[in-house]
C-alpha cells in the first residue's frame, strides 16, 4: 500500500465575521493559499479537495482552482461534512494516495460567513430527533458529562494564555501566509482580560446554563490547507516529509450531542491500532466550546499538557469548513518543534453528530 504524507502546511489569517476580510469570496480567500501550496508542483497536483459549510454553493473548490491561476487540468472538488469538512478533505486525500489514485492533492477547507448568501444555518438533524443550535448541543454536552462552568472557564483561560503566548512567541507566523496585506489573526489586535470576561459572561443558549460567550469560540473567516503526498514522490520532488497518514474513523452519535462524537472516533481508532492516549505525543481537538474539550479530555484521559498546546479556536476562531486543516497545520510545525514525538491526532466534531478523526506518524 502507498504512504500518503503530509509535506506542506499553511493557513490564512483568521479574520472576524465582518472583520478583516468581511469582502472577499470565499475562492478569493482560498486563491493565496492554494497559490503558495502549489507553487513549484503545478503540473504535479491531481485534485484539489477543500471543505465548505456556508456557501455560496456551487463548486468552490474548483472556483478557487481557478481563480488561483492552477492548471486547467486540476478540477477541484468541494465537501461539505460541516465543521469536520477540512478534516476530511485531508483524510480523503490521504485514501486516495493509500489507493493509488493519485499522488498529490492540496486538501483543506475554507470559510466566509461574512459573504454567506444564507441567513440561516443549514439543518443537521430531522424533527423527530430534534435539530438544537450548537451552542444548546454544546449545554447539552456539558449536562451529559457534568461539566462544570467552572471546569470549562479554567480552561477557556488556559487556551486563551496558551494562543498568546504562542502569537508573542511567533509560532503562529510559521503557520500564516498574508492575504491581503493581512498577517495576523484579527482575534490579537488587542488582548483582553479573559478572567474578567469569563467572570462576568452569562449563559446565552439555555437558561440557568453552564455555556457563556466567553467559554465558545466565534464566528471566522479563513481557510487551510495542506499538501498530501506518495511518499516516495515527495523525496523525488525534494520535500521532507512531516507527517505520515496513519489511519482515521469516523463516528456518528445522537445529534444533541455533536462535541462528543470525537470520543467514539478516537476510542476506535486507538484500539484498532493497539494504541492507548498514553502512546499518543499530541491531541488537537477543535476547540469550538470549552465544554466539549473539557469532556473530550475527561472521557479519553488525555492531560491538558498534550492537548491543543498552542491554544486554538476559542482564541483565533472556528472558520467552519477550514478548521480541520487548522488542526493538521498545527501539527505540522508543532512536532518540528519537538523531539521524540511519534503519534498525533487531529479530531473534530460537527453539526449533525458526527466525529473525524486522523492519526498520524511524525516522519
Amino acid at each position: 500500500m502507498k504512504k500518503a504524507v503530509i509535506v506542506q502546511a499553511k493557513r490564512t489569517p483568521i479574520g472576524k465575521q465582518n472583520g478583516i476580510f468581511q469582502s472577499l469570496q470565499p475562492n478569493e480567500l482560498a486563491a493565496p493559499l492554494l497559490q503558495h501550496l502549489a507553487s513549484g508542483i503545478e503540473d504535479q497536483i491531481d485534485d484539489v479537495l477543500l471543505g465548505n459549510v456556508t456557501g455560496p454553493g456551487g463548486n468552490v473548490a474548483r472556483l478557487s482552482t481557478l481563480t488561483a491561476g492552477l492548471p486547467l487540468k486540476v478540477p477541484g472538488v468541494t465537501l461539505d461534512r460541516q465543521c469536520s469538512a477540512g478534516l476530511e478533505a485531508v483524510r480523503m486525500a490521504c485514501y486516495f494516495i493509500q489507493g493509488g489514485a493519485g499522488h498529490c492533492y492540496i486538501a483543506g477547507g475554507v470559510e466566509s460567513p461574512s459573504t454567506s448568501p444564507f441567513p440561516k444555518r443549514a439543518r443537521f438533524s430531522p424533527d423527530q430527533i430534534g435539530d438544537p443550535d450548537m451552542g444548546a448541543a454544546a449545554e447539552f454536552v456539558a449536562q451529559k458529562f457534568e461539566i462544570t462552568k467552572e471546569t470549562q472557564d479554567e480552561y477557556a483561560l488556559l487556551s486563551y494564555h496558551r494562543s498568546w503566548e504562542a502569537f508573542k512567541n511567533g509560532l503562529f507566523a510559521e503557520e500564516i501566509i498574508a492575504v491581503e496585506q493581512q498577517s495576523e489573526d484579527e482575534e490579537f489586535s488587542k488582548e483582553r482580560n479573559m478572567q474578567g470576561l469569563l467572570k462576568r459572561a452569562k449563559p446565552i443558549f439555555v437558561k440557568g446554563g453552564t455555556v457563556t460567550a466567553a467559554n465558545s469560540c466565534g464566528i471566522h473567516d479563513g481557510a487551510a490547507g495542506v499538501v498530501v503526498m506518495e511518499e516516495s514522490t515527495a523525496h523525488q520532488h525534494g520535500y521532507k516529509p512531516v507527517l505520515r497518514f496513519v489511519d482515521s474513523q469516523v463516528a456518528g452519535v445522537h445529534p444533541h450531542y455533536p462535541g462528543a462524537a470525537p470520543i467514539p472516533a478516537i476510542q476506535t481508532l486507538l484500539k484498532r491500532n493497539g494504541l492507548t492516549t498514553k502512546d499518543i505525543d499530541l491531541f488537537e481537538i477543535n476547540e469550538a466550546f470549552a465544554s466539549k474539550i473539557a469532556a473530550c479530555s475527561r472521557e479519553l484521559s488525555i492531560p491538558y499538557e498534550k492537548l491543543n498546546v498552542s491554544g486554538g479556536a476559542l482564541t483565533i476562531g472556528h472558520p467552519y469548513g477550514a478548521s480541520g486543516a487548522i488542526l493538521v497545520t498545527r501539527l505540522f510545525y508543532e512536532v518540528q518543534r519537538r523531539e521524540k514525538t511519534r503519534f498525533v491526532i487531529a479530531a473534530i466534531g460537527s453539526g449533525g453528530g458526527v466525529g473525524v478523526t486522523v492519526l498520524f506518524e511524525v516522519v
